[in-house]
Parts: structure tokens; sequence; C-alpha cells
């Protein structure tokens, strides 16, 4: 997975890298196959943004999230990142194409 940082108005550090480093690896358990994210931090005068778009194979995620405190903001992120993922992996499975267990068999063979 190609991870990429970028900031805007912001240095980024390595405080912030690892911290959400650490907060994507509970989103990575759920999605199968992700490409490449890309995490972008911006300071709106007092407010904190962070988004992200997550590429899996199929679907393109765009999330963000603002708050007074950037670690806030990252946690917001991060859990809606979380609810679409999974909602995306739900959507994904076919529910429609369930197979029929046929319990007749050993009167049809008489």
């Amino acid at each position: 997975m190609n991870l990429k940082f970028v900031g805007q108005n912001l240095d980024v550090t390595a405080a912030l890298k690892d911290y959400t480093v650490s907060k994507l690896e509970r989103i990575i358990r759920h999605a199968d196959q992700v490409i490449s994210a890309t995490v972008t931090f911006s300071v709106l005068k007092v407010q904190k943004k962070a988004e992200i778009d997550l590429h899996l194979s199929g679907k393109d995620i765009h999330i963000d999230c603002v708050d007074n405190d950037m670690y806030a903001a990252i946690d917001c992120l991060m859990d809606k990142l979380d609810r679409a993922v999974i909602k995306y992996k739900e959507k994904k499975q076919p529910s429609h194409q369930t197979p029929e267990i046929i319990t007749d068999i050993a009167t049809e063979s008489e």
C-alpha cells in the first residue's frame, strides 16, 4: 500500500504520521485490497482539517473531517472511514445469490 502525507499550511511531523498510521492499521484489517492512500492535513484559520483519499480495488473513498484539534480531527476521520469501508465491503458481497439447500434428496431417489 502506498501511503502519502500532504500538509497545506502545516508541516507534517513524525508524531502526526505515526498517530495516523497507528489509526489506519485498524481500517486496513477491514479492507482487503488497498491500493493507495493520501492523507492531507490543513489549517483553516482556527480549525484543523484532515482528509483521506483511499483507493480500493473497484472504489475510491474520500472522507474529510474538521475540528479545533488535529488529533481529534484524525480520530473523527478514522471513525468515518471505518464505517465507509465496512459499508463498501457489505455492499460488495452478493446477497441475492445464496445457494438453495435441497432437503428432499432421499425422497427423489426412491
